[in-house]
């Protein structure tokens, strides 16, 4: 309804307008307002046409405001379809009417309306109206009094009625309604990729594209009017454009350029039209081609509007279009087109209208479509023009004259502006002010700009529809594999393969000239990009010769290295030059520049994509990379930085590290790759490297100086790359390792090292990588499946490649003669062995084969290889070596065992043989088990004779090598191999060098000393009879018969024209005495055996015969051996007795068998010198000692009296025949040390009792004795009691009075001096008593062990020995024999003495105790009296032995009075008496000296005395404190009281007489101190009621004594006359003494109360 409202509006407007001059349009307008509400519709009002005729009014009155207002309406109802066709008669006339008025504004609405009748249903059907409408539109065009916006919208009207008249035709003929996309021409983006991609997209759903693939509709006449009509108006305007009139328009001329627009519109938007329509078809073949060919033809140096730059695009345009869309049926229209364009680039022409032209071809180059059907239609046809061919060489020849122009370079950078500009996205402009010259520059820029894109065009289209034909499956991929065989039959392969044929080499030079000559970054990626793809075509195509063609092209342009010709001139312009700067300047030389890096990646991206079809071509690639390779790893190699903006890498401070990474990594990636790659692909990389790795050793072996270092680098490249493919296709090795390797091989043939040396490590890391690869894994892996189905064929397969691989490394080290390749070959297989060998499976044998080789080679270095190899096969290997194997693994060391070069590798050889036998008994425990499980239980009989542990043990290793899958090996097998071993080690064992052969006889007891337990009998039996017994044999013969020749060490020099040799030490500087170290060992390790196995191998048959001869050896090898042999052998049969008889698995036979071969040595001496005679006897003395003391229980009386006896002897022969140098120094002969050592050990068992007295009366004889023998053995045994107590031994005693003191004291006999009496044979000659010394502590140490009953038997004699040595003083203060004998004593009364009276009730009879204690007495008084307190020489002894023997003779005065007589001893009256004597005796020497002699006396002297003096006031003294009161102590008491009173009165009395004898002079200080002494201990003394009571008291004083009345110092009563005399003393101190004790006895009558009471 709002449509009727401005209709209304309008009406108003219209009545408004005409109110005052037409008022009956007035009029008329009011009633059409009312008759037009009556209405509702459009369709009504077009029914109606009186509102249509009333606008027509209003235009009719030709005024502008009404014929405006009118105009519009009629629009708005035109537009509504509310007029009726027929109305149109009278519209047309009128809008022609006002067309012709000079108003602006109505000219423009009538353009209006006119355009508004042809989109509408109003649309002209008849020729009149149509040209009357239509020429409406070219007269206000053609009009000059028309302004520019009516001519320019009357120009635009013209353009969309055309198109809307054609639209109809379209319509009205039912014609397809698609439009060619891209009808226009196709602008330029932003590269040339992006047009190709573009319009291959376009071209897809045009119209051609469905012609050409057969989908065309067939052609037929036109049939309606409206194709007429059509028909009509492109002839006029045909005619129009060649300058002519239209007849039909009624147009006599209209500007060309305008309807050669409009023609060109209609070309490239109704292709249907003349595709379909055969008289729009006639029109364009005969008319339009006609013209446009004229136009081709005309003289370009007319003036005019033809001769404009746009008419001449507008006529290239439409040539264009109707060879893009019309070559397929105006064959020869479009072939003559094409030739002349073609022809227009040959011609002299100006530079805009060539670049009209290369625009044009240009186009037709980068739409791949219109190429291809371009070369379809002429060029593989054969009747007709190659015009394809034709238009690239015309673009290459436009290229190619940019190096002939005088400004070349300034073109050739303006090309690389453009680019840049392009690839920015902007458009490239020159300054506003730029000169003439400029604007030729950038002119001819342009073209060659042109010409280059439209060369890539072609190399993209070929590209693209190569593309094509893959995803068509008309070709395979270049992810496929090579077939050569395979040939293309497809169209558009086809047509791929003529393109590529007939425009390669053109479009080659033309790019290959233009990237040589460019530095812009953006036109070197465009052409780079262009080389790929083609590059990329012709590989997936398969043409070879265009493929090698590019590749070679790209590759100049990668890396600039100098050639030979400018290094020769540049040697030749500085000959006085150092070769070494001229190198260096030919290094600084290498430059990647940014053209250099990208060309490298295209070709890394060539090779990527066309991996599997390079084939031969592989060789151009690597030549590159090569030269790429040795570059990165240059030190003098750069790379420029780029500046440019397009898409490339950030590149910082160090960009050219950068690059290099970048490169270096992408060259990597390449031939990592070739895991991906097809196996014929991976084969032709390969023989492409090999075939550069040839080229350039041929050119090595005839050159020197850098091109031949870079020849080297080209071979190090190959060989690199070799191996990365290698360990990129370890899932497929076995193919290719033959290839590889054989390479290899050939390349450690040849005669330069550093080749050799290459060869050798590529061969190494090839052969670990395969080896170590996930392969041989996972074998192992599935060899533990048993239920793999495909083990069997894997493992052939396996066994194949592993034979292959380690096959190489044999054939190397046969087929080489250079000791370095062998060498190498030998590092390569330890390699191997030590990262794979646990891997390895088949090629064992293969392996111990060559290393046996090696064992015979004469080159040290060689033979170092190979056991280097062998010893981690024995150490690392065996648990992964076939069973079958292990015997030539034996062989094998053994080899290397033996051979001369090197003694460490025989030795380490020889340990090699341990690890294998330990290995080979494991072996053996792992199948024992599992015959176990089956049910054949077999007993080995070592087992049964080991101790428990040891079956534990084994149980304890059978487990863990099951854990561990050690290979099973039966019980036969193991015999086998430790027999070989065994055989192996006996031969070693008589190598004529030292070290080998004690290396293997120590191997050869090491395994049987460790795994002796898991042999058997048998094997037992053979290993002694055949080897143990003949290996001792074999030693001791060639210890008896070498040379006792000294040797020369090595000569290591001259000095005074005389050589100088190596020091060899003594020990073995003979072959003798080496073969007796050899002979150590093997003693050594017959000893081991024995004391591992002696209860086992007692049980061999035939061992006791064995062991007799081991006997005669060990004799015979201490008396005729060395002392190393001779001490050996003694150890030999020492370990074993003493590792058995304690277990009480030795024999009796055996042990005495020993004990007799240790006297016969002991009473014969060996033949000799002394020295080494001692050591053996100290050996054989140490060894009764342990074997007494382990054998204990074997020994009987007999035997103890036999040993004792052997002992014994050698003390005798020892003591007889050594010398006296020992003695002269103080020490004591070795085997008399070793004797000392002896002693303590043969302590009587248990159940020897009764031969502890035998044993102590040896040792006492030993001792400083008396003049006749003691009483024997059986006087004893014959007064011994029935009851087992000790014998009586009756005791005389002598009395004698002296100083009025009575004293008991045996018979005084002068003690002789040892060495001045005549002993026995066993106590002569012992020099200064040394040996005597040293066995006093032993005496008493046995002494106090030994048991009660034999200890008091041999007591009294022990004691008496003691006394002898104490006795020594006298003779020999100085020595120690007196000392060690007193300290022996005191310990003995300490420990023994003093506990007889514990004892004594049940094991010592009376008269025995009797006995010892006369002894003791005796001892005391004949030492204490006769050799204590005595003055001797003066400086005889230091102050500090001095003072050790004072503080000695203290000791054993404290011994005496505080450990004898103050215990509860047993000891008779007369005994106590005689030690209290002894005591009285030694204190009376100070005051029995006369006063004048007192002064000469020894301080030590007068201190003794005081000592005796307060060791008598001690016995006589009671403490209550301390209740040790005793029937004992009482005695003692009682006879020190009394001794004590008499020496002190005797004291004091000599005091005063003395006092009175020197008058006026002082006392001599020492009796002055004595009687003070007594005064003041006389003053302390408290004495017991017991000791009281014999005390000379009157009766009176007794009494009160008994009744208690008097205190406890009764004693002083006794002293009081004494007392009293000494108050007249002239010594006040003495005076005082008095006085206190005076006091003491007044308390003790209690005289002091009865005073204090007066």
């Amino acid at each position: 309804m709002a449509f009727m409202a401005v209709l209304e509006s309008d009406l108003r407007a219209l009545s408004a307008e005409a109110r005052r001059r037409y008022p009956s349009f007035k009029d008329a307008a009011e009633h059409a307002i009312l008759k037009l509400r009556t209405l509702s519709s459009p369709s009504e009002i077009s029914h109606n046409e009186d509102i249509v005729r009333i606008f027509l009014m209003a235009c009719e009155v030709k005024t502008v405001k009404l014929s405006v207002i009118g105009l519009s309406c009629l629009q708005k109802l035109i537009s509504h379809d509310a007029v009726a066709p027929s109305v149109l008669n009278e519209i047309l006339p009128t809008l022609k009417d006002h067309a012709e008025m000079p108003d602006e504004s109505v000219q423009l609405k009538t353009l209006q309306t006119i355009l508004i009748i042809f989109q509408s249903r109003l649309h002209p059907e008849s020729e009149e109206n149509m040209a009357q409408a239509l020429g409406i539109c070219l007269r206000l065009l053609e009009n000059n009094r028309s302004s520019d916006s009516v001519r320019n919208t009357a120009a635009a009207t013209f353009r969309q009625a055309v198109a809307l008249v054609f639209d109809h035709v379209v319509h009205t003929e039912s014609l397809p309604m698609e439009k060619f996309g891209s009808g226009n021409y196709i602008l330029r983006t932003s590269s040339v990729t992006g047009d190709v991609s573009r319009s291959m997209n376009n071209s897809d759903r045009s119209l051609e594209h469905n012609f050409a693939s057969g989908k065309a509709l067939l052609m037929r006449e036109t049939t309606t009017s409206a194709g007429k009509l059509g028909l009509r108006l492109l002839e006029d305007l045909t005619a129009l454009a060649a300058g002519g009139s239209a007849c039909w328009l009624r147009v006599s001329s209209l500007q060309r350029t305008f309807v050669l627009d409009i023609l060109e519109f209609i070309l490239s938007n109704y292709v249907a039209m003349f595709k379909i329509l055969v008289s729009y078809e006639q029109v364009l073949r005969h008319q339009i081609c006609s013209l446009l060919m004229t136009s081709l033809r005309t003289n370009y140096e007319l003036e005019g509007e033809v001769g404009e730059p746009y008419f001449r695009r507008l006529v290239l345009r439409s040539v264009a279009h109707i060879i893009r869309l019309y070559s397929s049926s105006l064959i020869t229209e479009c072939e003559v087109f094409l030739s002349m364009l073609i022809k227009l680039t040959f011609l002299d022409l100006p530079l805009w209208h060539r670049i009209l032209v290369l625009e044009i071809l240009r186009g037709f180059c980068v739409e791949a479509r219109t190429l291809r059907i371009l070369f379809q239609n002429f060029d593989m046809h054969p009747k007709n023009t190659n015009v394809v061919e034709g238009m690239i060489k015309a673009l290459a020849r436009v290229v190619s004259s940019v190096q002939f122009l005088e400004t070349s370079e300034e073109s050739l950078a303006a090309v690389a502006g453009m680019f840049s500009s392009k690839a920015k996205g902007i458009e490239w402009s020159l300054d506003n002010d730029a000169s003439n010259a400029a604007v030729l520059v950038a002119s001819e820029a342009h073209a060659i700009s042109l010409a280059i894109e439209g060369l890539l065009g072609v190399v993209f289209t070929v590209a693209s529809l190569t593309d094509e034909a893959v995803d068509a499956g008309e070709l395979e991929s270049p992810r496929c594999d090579y077939v050569p065989s395979a040939k293309c039959s497809g169209k558009t392969a086809v047509l791929c393969i003529s393109m590529v044929d007939s425009l390669w080499l053109t479009i080659l030079d033309a790019l290959s000239l233009i990237l040589a000559r460019s530095q812009g970054e953006a036109i070197v990626l465009e052409i780079l990009k262009g080389y790929q793809a083609f590059t990329q075509a012709c590989g997936v195509l398969h043409a070879v010769e265009p493929l090698n063609s590019f590749l070679a092209s790209l590759c100049k342009f990668t890396i600039n290295f100098p050639n030979e010709v400018e290094r020769r001139s540049t040697v030749l312009q500085s000959p006085g030059s150092k070769r070494t700067d001229l190198i260096a300047d030919q290094r600084d030389s290498i430059i990647l520049t940014p053209k250099n890096v990208q060309a490298l990646r295209t070709l890394f991206n060539i090779a990527h994509r066309l991996h599997n079809v390079l084939g031969p071509s592989w060789v151009l690639v690597l030549e590159t990379l090569s030269a790429l390779d040795r570059a990165i790893h240059s030190p003098h190699a750069t790379t420029q930085e780029v500046s440019t903006a397009v898409p490339r890498l950030t590149r910082e401070y160090s960009g050219q590290y950068s690059d290099f990474s970048i490169l270096s990594s992408l060259n990597s990636q390449l031939f990592e790759s070739s895991a991906l790659m097809h196996i014929s692909a991976v084969k032709s990389l390969l023989s492409a490297l090999c075939q550069l790795s040839h080229q350039c050793m041929v050119e090595t072996s005839s050159g020197f100086g850098p091109a031949t270092s870079q020849k080297i680098g080209s071979i190090s490249f190959s060989v690199e790359r070799m191996i990365s493919i290698l360990v990129n296709n370890l899932h497929r090795v076995e193919p290719l390792w033959d290839q590889v390797v054989g390479h290899f091989l050939e390349l450690a043939d040849n005669s330069n090292q550093h080749l050799r040396n290459m060869a050798l490590d590529a061969l190494d890391k090839s052969i670990c990588a395969v080896l170590g690869s996930e392969q041989f894994e996972d074998h192992a892996l599935s060899r533990s499946n048993e239920n793999s189905k495909d083990v069997g064929s894997k493992e052939t397969e396996l066994t194949s490649l592993e034979s292959a691989v380690i096959s190489s490394l044999r054939v190397l080290y046969s087929s080489s003669q250079s000791i370095d390749v062998r060498a190498g070959s030998l590092k390569i297989l330890l390699h191997v062995l030590e990262r794979c060998g646990e891997k390895l499976r088949y090629t064992w044998p293969n392996i111990l084969e060559l290393l046996r080789s090696v064992a015979d080679a004469s080159e040290k270095d060689l033979v170092t290889l190979g056991f280097q190899s062998l010893r981690v096969i024995m150490n690392d290997g065996l648990a992964t070596i076939p069973p079958n194997c292990l015997n030539v693994c034996i062989d094998v060391t053994g080899a290397y065992g033996a051979q001369k070069t090197e003694l460490n590798i025989s030795l380490t050889a020889i340990g090699l043989l341990w690890t294998t036998t330990d290995f080979v008994v494991k072996g053996l425990l792992h199948g024992s088990l599992e015959e176990k499980e089956k049910g054949i239980v077999k007993v080995n009989s070592v087992s049964n004779k080991v101790d428990g542990q040891k079956i534990e043990e084994q149980t304890e290793n059978i487990s863990s090598d099951i854990n561990g899958q050690s290979p099973s090996i039966n019980i036969a097998d193991r015999d086998k191999l430790i027999i070989s071993v065994f055989s192996l080690l006996q031969k070693l064992g008589d190598d004529e060098r030292p070290e080998v052969r004690n290396s293997a006889i120590r191997t050869l007891f090491q395994i049987l000393g460790g795994h002796g337990q898991k042999l058997s009998k048998s094997m037992w039996e053979d290993c002694l009879w055949n080897y143990v017994f003949p290996t001792l044999d074999r030693a001791s013969h060639m210890a008896a018969t070498s040379s006792k020749d000294e040797w020369q060490g090595k000569e290591l020099g001259i000095r005074g024209g005389k050589a100088v040799h190596m020091l060899i030490h003594h020990s073995r500087n003979t072959a003798q005495k080496q073969w007796d170290e050899t002979l150590v060992l093997v003693l050594g390790g017959i000893a081991r055996l024995l004391r591992s196995f002696f209860p086992f191998l007692s049980s061999l048959n035939n061992f006791w015969s064995g062991w007799e001869s081991l006997l005669l050896f060990v004799k015979g090898s201490i008396f005729n051996g060395s002392k190393e042999v001779s001490l050996a052998a003694i150890n030999c049969l020492q370990t074993t007795v003493l590792g058995h008889c304690s277990k009480g698995n030795l024999p009796m036979p055996y042990l005495v068998s020993v004990i007799d071969v240790y006297e016969i040595v002991l009473q014969k001496s060996p033949n000799y010198s002394g020295t080494a005679t001692n050591k053996v006897k100290q050996e054989v003395l140490h060894g009764l000692g342990e074997l007494y003391v382990q054998a204990q229980r074997m020994f009987d009386d007999l035997m103890y009296t036999r040993l004792l006896a052997i002992i014994g002897l050698e003390i005798k022969q020892t003591v007889t025949t050594s010398d006296n140098c020992e003695a002269e120094f103080g020490h004591v002969p070795h085997v008399l040390r070793t004797v000392l050592e002896v002693l303590p050990m043969l302590c009587p068992a248990e159940h020897l009792s009764s031969m502890w007295l035998i044993l102590l009366r040896e040792l006492l004889q030993y001792l400083p004795g008396p003049d006749s023998p003691p009483q024997s053995e059986e006087e004893e045994a014959g007064q011994a009691s029935p009851s087992g107590h000790i014998p009586d031994v009756p005791v005389k005693m002598k009395y004698e009075t002296a100083n009025g003191i009575a004293s008991a004291s045996v018979q005084k006999a002068e003690v002789p001096s040892p060495t001045s009496r005549s002993a026995p044979g066993a106590t002569v000659n012992i020099p200064s008593y040394l040996f005597a010394e040293k066995l006093i502590p032993i005496v008493v140490d046995l002494m106090l062990k030994a048991p009660a009953v034999e200890k008091y038997i041999i007591f009294p004699e022990v004691l008496q020995s003691l006394g002898r040595s104490m006795t020594t003083r006298r003779d020999n203060p100085d020595g120690s024999l007196w000392r060690l004998a007193v300290e022996g004593f005191n310990r003995i009364l300490v420990d023994d003495v003093s506990k007889l009276a514990v004892e004594c009730d049940s094991k010592i009879s009376k008269p025995a105790r009797l006995r010892i204690w006369k002894e003791v007495a005796d001892i005391y008084e004949i030492f204490l009296v006769g050799y204590c307190g005595r003055a001797l020489p003066s400086n005889s002894l230091p102050a500090v032995t001095l003072k050790d023997d004072e503080s000695l003779e203290m000791t054993i005065l404290n011994i005496l009075g505080e450990k004898i007589l103050m215990s509860p001893i047993d000891a008779p009256i007369e005994i106590l008496q005689r030690l209290v004597s002894t005591l009285d005796r030694c204190a009376s020497r100070t005051c029995s000296l006369p006063v004048e002699t007192v002064e000469l006396m020894p301080l030590h002297c007068s201190r003794f005395s005081l000592t005796c003096l307060q060791t008598l006031f001690s016995l006589s003294s009671f403490d209550e404190e301390v209740g040790n009161w005793n029937v004992a102590r009482s005695e003692v008491s009682k006879i020190a009281i009394m001794v004590l009173v008499t020496r002190c009165e005797y004291i004091l009395n000599r005091f005063l007489v003395d006092e009175k004898d020197i008058g006026d002079h002082p006392l001599p200080t020492a009796r002055l101190e004595e009687v003070i002494f007594v005064l003041q201990e006389l003053a302390c003394l408290v004495i017991h009621l017991d000791t009281a009571s014999v005390l000379p008291l009157h009766p009176h004083l007794k009494y009160g004594l008994a009744e208690g009345k008097l205190d406890k110092r009764p004693h002083l009563l006794v002293l009081f006359p004494s007392f009293c005399e000494l108050i007249t003393s002239r010594e006040a101190r003495v005076r005082e003494l008095v006085q206190v004790l005076l006091k003491l006895i007044a308390k003790e009558l209690t005289l002091e109360k009865v005073i204090t009471g007066c």
